[in-house]
């Protein structure tokens, strides 16, 4: 398929068609708008309409508004370049609106902290779940199948895993997502970022989901490393992860909204699908702060399907249960792997915190000296440091 692009000076519609290859045509309309005054001129920028399956690089412009109309699946050997300082509105429709990036494919997504990329609603009062998010599909490692297989997404039914651990899905760096996590049904959820199989090749620094339906962000399996990363009123998890995830997490700061789910949820594989490659999650997470509502609000983490993790330097606020362990003494080993060491946490300092421990049924007997040192000894992750300029929080 090969796509063309032509902007010209004067009002112009254009529209990218693809040949007879069962893929949806990429549909870029550009509606400008000229309002003359007086004797000057104010020119708003050309309203351009994005979605469909693009099979070449598509860049987009800072000359141009963009919103986004339907799935923006980016192919295999494409790239998307989004501009510092960009806002993406996208319509707010639910789960049918996202941005993919399939294996192979790459996002080039750089702001800063004084031009973060922003994508957001369209509505004129967006709520959470008016689109769906953005979905990266690597080629690094996963639980649910093995070897070369590849397992499919959630949402749009795309390929990912593999057997490459430094697969690189491109760079993200101040990027904003707001409204995000429609869902196509009970099972089929948007995230606001969907991680799946991502690689360690990958940028990911300074991400914000705000005010998710779902998930902030979710890790399906990969090795990705991510680094100040915010979390705010996202209605499921803040941080989620399954399927063998074993890359890391760096300077995290949750904020919990009311009646909303965990801070931190955690399986060691998928139980409605399969633990084929039969290794665990096995995360590092450093420096993370969960802010709760308050000692009679619900759980600040939950761990359970054998997840391992270690974690290092925590502060939790405001939760009625600090951790709960889920798990069993043969499938899902959760306990086990707290008596050898290998689900571990080091330096936390809690507040207004009611309950520390909860057991249940792990089928293992452990201690929670053997799960926590350093009780008292955690910081706050410098937040108001790194987060300033280009979050909302």
């Amino acid at each position: 398929m090969k796509n063309n692009l032509i902007l010209g000076l004067a009002i112009i519609t254009l529209l990218f068609s693809c040949t007879t290859d069962d893929t949806a045509d990429i549909v870029i309309n550009d509606n400008s708008v000229t309002n003359n005054t007086g004797g000057g001129g104010e020119t708003t920028k050309p309203l351009v309409y994005i979605s469909g399956t693009m099979s070449t690089n598509l860049t987009l412009s800072s000359d141009n508004q963009y919103i986004l109309n339907g799935p923006l699946i980016m192919e295999a050997g494409t790239t998307l370049t989004i501009p510092a300082g960009m806002t993406i509105k996208a319509e707010a429709t639910g789960a049918s609106v996202y941005i993919a990036i399939s294996q192979g494919a790459k996002i080039i997504a750089e702001g800063t902290a004084d031009k973060p990329i922003v994508l957001t609603s369209n509505a004129s009062n967006p709520v959470a779940g008016n689109w769906g998010g953005l979905i990266l599909l690597g080629k690094a490692p996963v639980n649910s199948v093995t070897g070369t297989q590849t397992s499919t997404s959630e949402i749009g039914s795309l390929p990912y895993g593999g057997t490459d651990p430094t697969d690189n899905s491109g760079s993200l760096k101040y990027v904003r997502l707001e409204y995000s996590g429609g869902a196509a049904s009970g099972s089929s959820e948007n995230n606001g970022f969907s991680f799946y199989g991502v690689g360690s090749g990958t940028v990911v620094d300074y991400i914000e989901s705000y005010e998710g339906k779902d998930d902030g962000a979710e890790f399906f399996g990969g090795t990705v490393n991510v680094s100040h990363y915010v979390a705010v009123n996202n209605h499921d998890d803040s941080i989620d992860w399954t399927e063998g995830f074993s890359g890391s997490i760096t300077d995290a700061y949750v904020v919990h909204g009311p009646d909303h789910d965990n801070g931190i949820e955690a399986d060691g594989y998928n139980t409605d699908y399969s633990h084929a490659a039969a290794f665990w999650s096995n995360p590092t997470l450093t420096n993370i702060t969960i802010i709760g509502n308050g000692s009679a609000d619900g759980r600040a983490t939950h761990f359970r399907v054998g997840t391992k993790a270690s974690l290092n330097n925590l502060y939790i606020q405001g939760f009625s249960l600090a951790f709960q362990i889920d798990g069993d003494a043969a499938d899902n080993p959760t306990g086990a792997w707290i008596a050898d060491g290998s689900l571990h946490v080091t330096d936390i300092t809690f507040n207004d915190v009611t309950t520390v421990l909860k057991d249940v049924s792990t089928g293992e007997a452990f201690t929670e000296s053997q799960f926590i040192e350093g009780v008292g000894n955690g910081t706050a992750t410098d937040f108001a440091t790194w987060g300033a300029g280009w979050s909302r929080e």
